[in-house]
């Protein structure tokens, strides 16, 4: 029986979790939550699940949830908030899983704290892995805890992967459909709107993935993660654009052998993938065959997408690099959702505040979480100056 923790219970892979939990009654039980600033949702999870431990964002959040709990009579819940909180989630001594699924840097210190106390974690969080990489798998390997990707493409490479030793990867390929303005003439970028940014043609996601997607800044993200996941170069890890999306990572071998992944386009799957791990268990998850009529993969346009190349330079570079594309991306997305900017000053943006960025390594979480709050100022005066 797993127990599981969950970081990030309100969202989208928190809850199509809780949905596989529901699923697999006897493999999965609930112990603690982490739930954010929606206390409608954390109370409805309350109900149902009745974890030991829940987290909210900070204590208004908290009492209010307390207030409802009362209210419906339920007790035994100890609530908390806050990064402790968070923490606390994640290192139950009851939990044996934690899945790490909070948007952002938010998540860090409590997905650090987990393989510190030797739990298996389940990474859906990209975010973590771009800023603190090294220091989570260093931790990891230390401590021979299990880190399994949840984010679809590196769940597909973590599948393929099991078909040959990791020195006889040659190279990690992984898809993108493109997002909604593959085929947009450059000269029309400047009058994209967040409406149509937001127009995902495959997936339905939360709004900054959304829009990384659109830039494709997420799967520059996607190539950081797979170097720290899989121990591999840059240059090893490709990127094709796929748009119907039915292919979800490959990767080739010494030999010139491929191997692919295919399946539904539900998070469901690669989540179950990850919490049954190396065992595979039956699910009415099942792909549609006829999909397979037409794949079409075309190289990325580095001039329609520059944050992928911005992506490439800062693994490259590594460091304090990989930390500031992720935090400029965040607070220019952020502008850009508020209607602040222009959707190519995303990613000039980004390159301004990658210029102003040192040559370091943080070795340490604190170290990494300065330099992602540095960075996010950076950001802020560039956008400032205009």
């Amino acid at each position: 029986m797993k127990h599981l923790a969950i970081l990030g219970s309100t969202g989208s892979i928190g809850e199509s979790t809780l949905r596989i939990v529901e699923t697999y009654p006897e493999r999965f039980t609930v112990v603690s939550l982490a739930a954010g600033r929606n206390v409608e949702a954390a109370f409805a999870q309350c109900q149902r699940w009745r974890p030991r431990v829940v987290s909210m964002a900070d204590e208004p959040f908290a009492e209010a949830l307390q207030a409802r709990l009362r209210a419906a009579g339920i007790t035994g819940i100890e609530l908390v908030y806050g990064t402790a909180g968070t923490v606390r989630v994640a290192t139950v001594p009851e939990a044996n899983f934690v899945v790490s699924a909070i948007v952002g840097v938010a998540g860090l210190e409590a997905t650090y704290a987990a393989i510190m106390a030797g739990k298996p974690v389940g990474i859906a969080n990209k975010e973590c892995m771009v800023a603190a990489g090294e220091i989570l798998m260093q931790a990891a390997r230390q401590r021979n805890v299990t880190l399994l990707p949840i984010d679809s493409e590196h769940n597909a490479v973590h599948q393929c992967m099991r078909g040959g030793a990791p020195q006889e990867v040659r190279s990690i390929w992984l898809t993108a459909s493109g997002g909604p303005f593959r085929t947009l003439p450059l000269e029309n970028f400047a009058d994209i709107t967040v409406e149509q940014a937001l127009k995902h043609p495959t997936w339905v996601m939360g709004q900054r993935i959304t829009i990384d997607s659109a830039t494709m800044l997420n799967k520059g993200l996607e190539v950081i993660e797979a170097c720290r996941l899989f121990d591999v170069p840059a240059a090893a890890v490709k990127v094709s654009v796929h748009p119907q999306s039915t292919i979800h990572s490959l990767v080739q071998f010494v030999d010139g052998s491929i191997l692919a992944q295919l399946s539904v386009t539900d998070m469901r799957l690669p989540i179950l993938y990850a919490l049954t791990y190396p065992e595979r268990v039956e699910s009415n998850l099942t792909f549609d065959m006829s999909s397979l009529a037409k794949l079409e993969f075309f190289p990325p346009d580095f001039a329609r997408f520059p944050c992928l190349r911005l992506a490439y330079e800062a693994a490259e570079a590594g460091g304090e690099h990989c930390i500031a594309l992720n935090a400029a991306d965040e607070i220019a997305v952020e502008a850009f959702l508020q209607k602040r900017i222009s959707f190519p000053a995303i990613p000039r943006t980004i390159e301004q505040v990658l210029r102003q960025t040192p040559h370091r390594r943080p070795s340490t979480i604190s170290e990494v979480l300065q330099a992602d709050a540095s960075a996010r100022e950076i950001a802020r005066s560039v956008l400032a100056a205009g």
